[in-house]
């Protein structure tokens, strides 16, 4: 396929969100839209919207050792997503909670990689048996707030294997998570939202078939995140995914392989989330009796 045979803005329409839930789709990549997470379904407002049940935090369910209860956590959210006529929850939480001054440990599961884990992999499964993407967060190593979008994770190779990525793998390799949310900080210097070694052990090393979406506002640059295998900047209007990213193509400087890859991506999420015969809709109410029993 070659750029001047197609229209390049229209081709990368589904790489960007068109607001801060919504993706638009075009030709065979249907529209989807996201809520947040993860301990509920929070939908499009900030407040004052349609009421959602809201779940014990991730320290609270990795208390719990529970790994069945945690999936009927993931199930009933899947429940609470679709009311609000959403397709991915951006959830669950599996970063470590590494130290006590970590402003958002009560996300995470555990400090244990291990426990994080197999809880990680039963609230994906739990969730995505309901039709439902779990977007696992935030990928990697971000266990900390100070100078948050600039702040390096110098991991060693052991550390990196064995603790940082665990959960991930579990999650994404292990339970099948239909995405992942690239993280804030730096990995060895490079932003995550754009760190080719990083995506690779994904897509190489774990055949790994599934999005990558960049935390909100987390995308730092055009060529680089794209070439490395960034899917979706979030959210919309496109700061870096959008006419940048057709003159990139335009150039030579991202490849029209690379775009295809990630439309063949997204359609194959839309196909599994139902967004083909499903669109977007306004917020709901969630709380059925069974969320609430599970809650």
């Amino acid at each position: 396929m070659e750029p001047g045979a197609v229209d390049l803005t229209e081709l990368i329409r589904p790489l960007a969100g068109a607001d801060w839930w919504i993706v638009e789709g075009s030709g065979d990549v249907p529209s989807f839209k996201v809520t947040d997470g993860p301990g509920g379904a929070r939908g499009e407002e900030f407040a004052g919207g349609p009421p959602s049940v809201c779940f014990p935090c991730g320290a609270a369910l990795g208390a719990t050792w529970d790994v069945d209860l945690v999936a009927r956590v993931g199930a009933s959210l899947a429940e609470e997503t679709r009311a609000k006529g959403a397709h991915m929850l951006l959830a669950p939480t599996v970063n470590l909670q590494r130290s006590p001054l970590g402003g958002r440990h009560f996300e995470c599961l555990a400090e244990d990689p291990v426990l994080s884990a197999l809880l990680a992999a039963a609230y994906v499964r739990g969730l995505q048996s309901g039709g439902v993407s779990a977007c696992v967060k935030h990928l990697v190593a971000n266990d900390i707030e100070h100078d948050r979008f600039e702040i390096s994770s110098d991991v060693d190779e052991r550390t990196y294997r064995e603790v940082s990525l665990l959960p991930f793998e579990h999650a994404l390799r292990g339970a099948g998570a239909w995405a992942a949310m690239s993280a804030y900080n730096r990995l060895r210097g490079t932003h995550c939202s754009e760190n080719a070694p990083l995506f690779a052990v994904l897509r190489d090393e774990w055949a790994w078939d599934g999005v990558v979406v960049s935390d909100w506002f987390g995308t730092r640059s055009t060529v680089p995140a794209a070439v490395a295998g960034l899917d979706v900047e979030m959210p919309g209007p496109p700061s870096h995914f959008g006419a940048g990213l057709v003159a990139a193509i335009e150039a030579g400087d991202v490849p029209m392989e690379e775009i295809v890859a990630k439309r063949d991506r997204l359609r194959r999420l839309t196909a599994r989330t139902g967004a083909d015969r499903t669109p977007p809709a306004p917020d709901g109410a969630g709380g059925s009796d069974d969320a609430v029993a599970v809650a």
